[in-house]
């Protein structure tokens, strides 16, 4: 371990390949337990999805996405994407699948995220840990270049989910 923060620790690795070439890597490791993280496709119905527009620190500006966070303590995929959607859009999911697993940037970060897709939704609000409320706003899956025309909508996994599911749902 070379630095770490509350949410992240800088680890370097030093790998020696099959030609005998060594190599001194850095990665982004996630700090605590590093339990998993959940990215949920929420569909109010067939050709709509809900998106929240949340306050990016990284990018200091807000942003539409798809509702998103780490599970808990004994929690699973499907656990953590219900708690996040009730918390996030004030939805319950009678159904949550999961899709895939995504990664940010393979060469310098561990994380990954379980793409889910949500159906069957019902009210359900949960509080959160966000430190306002977060706007709920639907979009048609089918309008996603309309979407990322807004400049409103720039993370690649948001993009990249919305993109998977349109064509899983085909």
């Amino acid at each position: 371990m070379v630095a770490s923060s509350r949410l992240f620790n800088v680890e370097a690795l030093e790998l020696e390949f099959s030609n005998g070439k060594r190599c001194s890597f850095e990665r982004l490791v996630r700090g605590g337990k590093g339990l998993g993280a959940v990215l949920i496709v929420p569909l109010l119905d067939k050709e709509t999805v809900l998106l929240v527009r949340e306050y990016g620190a990284g990018v200091d500006r807000y942003e539409l996405g798809l509702p998103k966070g780490k599970l808990d303590d004994g929690e699973n995929n499907v656990q953590a994407a219900n708690r996040e959607l009730k918390e996030e859009i004030g939805y319950g999911a009678g159904r949550l699948q999961f899709v895939m697993s995504l990664s940010l940037a393979p060469s310098y970060m561990e994380h990954t995220i379980d793409v889910m897709l949500a159906t069957e939704l019902y009210e359900e609000k949960l509080a959160g840990d966000e430190p306002e409320e977060l706007e709920v706003v639907p979009w048609k899956l089918d309008d996603i270049p309309a979407l990322l025309a807004t400049g409103e909508c720039t993370e690649a996994r948001t993009i990249a989910a919305l993109y998977i599911i349109r064509e899983h749902l085909k």
